[in-house]
């Protein structure tokens, strides 16, 4: 007699993540309706995912971590990009997240007149 095999697929990602800090890998899972293997596989495949491991050994992901996780599902469920093509995208600097050199160097003036002199002045290049 055939065995016969289920799988579970999950599906519909709520994309909500719960207002804590730390996850273990099957809540991770289940915010982005993946299977746990998918996680492990992108591990591998993008450096920047890196879970760290509890005192027993069992993955511990970060909230910036899962966040990083959401935006890597949708890069490739939602907007069909390859691997390769997600790998890229990720490494491009968003022009939402990328500050502005104008802000940047108000920042740097403003340093400068808190410390007195230029704060480049105070590190030995």
């Amino acid at each position: 007699m055939a065995q016969k095999t289920t799988t579970t697929i999950l599906t519909n990602s709520s994309g909500v993540i719960p207002d804590r800090e730390l996850f273990r890998i099957g809540e991770v899972a289940r915010i982005l309706a993946v299977r746990p293997s998918v996680l492990r596989f992108w591990e591998t495949e993008f450096p920047r995912v890196a879970p760290r491991k509890s005192g027993s050994g069992h993955r511990v992901y970060r909230r910036a971590d899962v966040e990083l996780l959401l935006r890597i599902r949708e890069l490739l469920y939602v907007k069909k990009y390859s691997i390769e093509g997600a790998r890229k995208r990720l490494r491009e600097k968003d022009p939402e997240e990328a500050p502005d050199s104008e802000g940047l160097m108000q920042a740097v003036r403003e340093l400068d007149k808190i410390v007195g002199r230029p704060i480049s002045s105070l590190f030995k290049f």
